[in-house]
């Protein structure tokens, strides 16, 4: 049997998630939007962000997906593909608080109170540093180098691109630790903190995201401060990478939503030569292939996070939703655009905006290329069978 339909609690959570963005962060878009087109720092500053956090924390939205025995509400993969494309439904970034990477499960017990705990409560943040300059899509070619010194490793590299780099205070670090081994066991994760004495640098974009660039000149940190065991920082760093690449679609999924939500508005609005533009058949083409792309991007997004549920290796499928949802979402926004017309080009409405910032879901943790190669590897090698989606 197969069954399309939605549990009651995940239609309540998409309709609360969905109540809330509405409520709270798209009535401040137009806000926003003016203090970027007066030079201020893009999106939600800090302060807006706590109290979005807090306000929705008082209703029992905290830790999407944190255990409940760390306080979180536990959800599973699909329902946190519904809570991102309804948050996607604005183009200002917001996560809800109570959540770490997932990787910062494998802490000791001393290691959860002074990092993992800390970061669930909203009081520690961290960046997850393993981009270098010359090793990005391909994370094997990693330099950074960690080296015994007594009971201390003493890091020296760079990292680059590193999400919430400039705002984190301590950094889960992969650095190469033997040579010889490379990602076959010789590369090693390290909690490092701001205060040891790494340094960063904004790295300014086309769109919101401002990443760093991570500098360790000599830092020390000592052996309590791996994560899991030496040598075996690759694997976890894959855990990492795999675990939500379905969220990136998911969100883009809902932007592409609201825009099309806002285009056909407009078109029936908007007249040229006596007649709305929605009459002319160029606008419904657009309209029509926008809507039909968008609904196979859903499908391809909730079979990924069916797959995580099942406890299926989910990595192909997502590589398929990332993939498509990357190439489409870029489409359906430039279509978006050309619909509004020269309104759309403007700073006024945030089509622009989607316009700049969905590109870089072409590129960020791993591009259209790495995801065909997977994709293609996986039915070369006979992984994966052709038409064996449902099993």
């Amino acid at each position: 049997m197969v069954d399309f339909g939605l549990s009651e609690e995940q239609r309540e959570i998409r309709a609360w998630v969905r109540t809330f963005v509405e409520r709270e962060i798209i009535p401040r878009e137009n806000d926003v939007l003016r203090r970027e087109r007066e030079g201020a720092a893009p999106g939600l500053n800090a302060d807006e962000v706590r109290e979005l956090r807090e306000l929705a924390r008082k209703s029992d939205f905290w830790g999407v997906q944190t255990p409940v025995e760390y306080g979180g509400m536990g959800l599973d993969a699909v329902s946190a593909a519904i809570i991102e494309t309804e948050l996607g439904r604005s183009f200002l970034t917001f996560k809800f608080g109570g959540e770490a990477d997932n990787i910062l499960f494998h802490c000791n017990e001393e290691q959860k109170q002074r990092y993992l705990l800390p970061t669930i409560a909203g009081e520690r943040h961290s960046c997850f540093a393993i981009t270098e300059p010359g090793a990005g899509s391909d994370a094997k070619a990693i330099r950074a180098r960690a080296v015994k010194d007594g009971s201390d490793w003493v890091i020296n590299g760079e990292k680059t691109f590193i999400t919430g780099g400039c705002e984190a205070d301590f950094a889960l670090v992969f650095a190469v630790t033997d040579p010889e081994l490379g990602a076959n066991g010789g590369v090693t994760c390290f909690l490092v903190d701001r205060e040891a004495g790494w340094t960063s640098e904004p790295i300014d974009t086309m769109g919101e995201r401002r990443p760093a660039s991570l500098f360790f000149d000599d830092v020390r940190v000592p052996e309590a401060n791996v994560l899991g065991e030496v040598g075996k920082g690759f694997e976890l760093a894959m855990q990492w990478i795999g675990k939500g690449r379905y969220l990136l679609p998911a969100r883009a999924l809902g932007g592409c939503e609201r825009m099309l939500d806002m285009s056909i508005d407009y078109s029936k609005t908007r007249t040229t030569f006596g007649e709305p533009i929605a009459e002319r058949q160029a606008i419904q083409w657009m309209i029509a292939d926008s809507q039909t792309e968008i609904e196979a991007l859903r499908l391809l997004v909730l079979n990924a996070a069916w797959q995580v549920d099942q406890n299926r290796d989910s990595r192909h499928a997502q590589s398929i939703a990332k993939l498509f949802g990357g190439v489409k979402a870029n489409e359906i926004v430039d279509r978006m655009m050309q619909i509004h017309g020269g309104m759309g080009y403007t700073r006024e409405l945030p089509l622009e905006r989607w316009y700049r910032d969905l590109r870089l879901l072409r590129i960020f943790e791993g591009t259209d290329e790495i995801q065909r190669r997977t994709i293609a590897r996986d039915l070369l090698k006979g992984r994966v069978k052709v038409g064996e989606t449902l099993g």
